[in-house]
This record gives C-alpha cells, sequence and structure tokens, in this order.
C-alpha cells in the first residue's frame, strides 16, 4: 500500500472546480502537520519582507498546495512553481489561471538537478522533495545560485528516524512502503547541514518534527484513513464519521508538536541562508 495514488486519487475528486480544490488545500493544510510547521516559518519569513516585491521558487510544487499559500500571503509575491511531472505542470497553470493568479504564478517542468536561476529568488521552498532526488547536492548548489544574496531556503523532509515509513528497499537502496518510493530513508542532521553549508549556505538551521505527538497525530489522519481508502473506496462514505471523531485529537497533536523543540522526530523543518 503506497501513500501517493490514494493522495492523487482524491485529488482528482477535489479537482472537479476550483472552489473544491481551495478546501482540498485548506483540508490538507490543517491535516498535514507539515503544513503546520512551514506555514509558521513562513509567517515570520513573511513578515520580514515589509510588503517588498519579492520572488519564490516553489521546488518540486506538486499539487499547488504551497504555492497557494504563499500567493494568498501577498499580492507582491511573484512564484514560480517547478516539477518534474508535465500533468502536474498543466493542471497547476491550468487552475491558477482560472482563480485569476496567472499573472504573478508560474508552472515550469524542469529538473531540480538541472534547474538554476542565478541571484533570481528571495526564498526557495521544498516541501517532501529531497527524499526523491539521487543527487542532492547538485540541488542544493543549484537552490544557492538561484538565490539572491540574503535569500532563503525551506525545506521540509523526513529525518531517518523513521520518516519514510519504509517496510522495503530494493536492492539499489530505494525505499518503499506506505510513502511512495525515496532513494533514502530520510535525512541525518549533520548530514543534511553538512550539504547544504558545502553548497554554500552560511547559515543553516535543522530541527525535528513529528516528534511523539505529531507520529501520532500523522497515524490518525493521515496513515489509518488512507490504508482503510487502500483496502475498500466505501470507506469514503465513512470518512465523515471518522474524522468527527479523531479530528480534535489531532489538532491538539499538532499543536503540541509545533510548540515542542525535539530531541528526535521523523520530520525535519531546515532553514538557510546564502
Amino acid at each position: 500500500m503506497q501513500y501517493d495514488p490514494i493522495k492523487r486519487s482524491l485529488g482528482v475528486v477535489f479537482n472537479s472546480s476550483p472552489r473544491l480544490r481551495i478546501l482540498f488545500y485548506h483540508l490538507l493544510d490543517v491535516l498535514l502537520l507539515r503544513s503546520w510547521h512551514i506555514h509558521k516559518v513562513l509567517r515570520k519569513w513573511s513578515a520580514s519582507r515589509k510588503g517588498e516585491p519579492t520572488n519564490i521558487l516553489d521546488a518540486g510544487s506538486g499539487f499547488g498546495q504551497y504555492t497557494y499559500h504563499m500567493a494568498k500571503l501577498s499580492k507582491k509575491y511573484n512564484i514560480a512553481g517547478v516539477d518534474v511531472k508535465t500533468e502536474q505542470i498543466a493542471d497547476c497553470n491550468a487552475f491558477f489561471e482560472r482563480i485569476g493568479l496567472s499573472n504573478r504564478v508560474k508552472f515550469v517542468e524542469a529538473d531540480l538537478t538541472k534547474y538554476s536561476h542565478p541571484s533570481t529568488y528571495d526564498l526557495v521552498l521544498s516541501v517532501d522533495v529531497m527524499e526523491h532526488i539521487e543527487d542532492d547536492r547538485a540541488v542544493f548548489s543549484n537552490f544557492y545560485e538561484s538565490l539572491n544574496e540574503g535569500g532563503t531556503l525551506l525545506i521540509s523532509t523526513p529525518s531517518d528516524l523513521g520518516g519514510s515509513d519504509a517496510d522495503e528497499h530494493d536492492h539499489d537502496g530505494s525505499v518503499h512502503g506506505f510513502i511512495d518510493e525515496h532513494v533514502r530513508d530520510g535525512y541525518n542532521i549533520a548530514d543534511i547541514e553538512e550539504k547544504l553549508r558545502t553548497a554554500g549556505f552560511s547559515f543553516v538551521d535543522a530541527r525535528y518534527s513529528y516528534g511523539t505527538a505529531g507520529h501520532i497525530s500523522w497515524v490518525l489522519s493521515m496513515k489509518w484513513p488512507i490504508l482503510m481508502l487502500g483496502a475498500t473506496k466505501l470507506f469514503f462514505v465513512l470518512l465523515p464519521i471518522y474524522y468527527i471523531i479523531f479530528f480534535p485529537w489531532c489538532l491538539i497533536l499538532n499543536l503540541i508538536d509545533l510548540e515542542t523543540k525535539h530531541s528526535a522526530g521523523t520530520g525535519l523543518i531546515v532553514v538557510a541562508k546564502k
């Protein structure tokens, strides 16, 4: 059982109209603890911009959830979304045109190991992407080159403490399990900090997310429902009842995780500055 096919199926359902898609974005923002952590950092970063015109790269933009959130933070934010999946790029461009944001939000198909626009962006955001890329050093170097002086890199990625939730490996070391294929189990803090400093970043701060409370919330809010949906689509009818029972507890657990400094966790939030 893998996570991404079910996520894509849900995306198809909610993509039938712009309002449903925006609702889906908001639901993901509430359910996914990583969104809580990313939004917290983005709020602080956005406040520091003080309304200045800003160029942002959403590196591995996927369904466009974080691009939408950043576009709503300020009308002065111009955002480039980059992904390797042609269908995602076409879908996102069509959606953002329908909601009237195509004048400052554009999506392009590109390989992050080769994508570099020197001194272009004030922020590079990469959420759950680096665990899928073998040549991460090339990507980190491209991020550094693409940032303006003083620019910020924000990364969310699994840690090596179980973040990939893997139960098997291929002969080439690729990770399989509930989460779709990863090329590594996750990052060690010292490892990702060393790679980013080698790429040129002068400041790197990596910290754990998804501690005990966050992991329990993820199991209740994401893993169990998706496993049940994978077993039978009939569970879709029961989802509202399931979330009525567990959703309040997940909110409390997410808040605890967000406000706690963790000595260990299955996720990492990394902030680096050029």
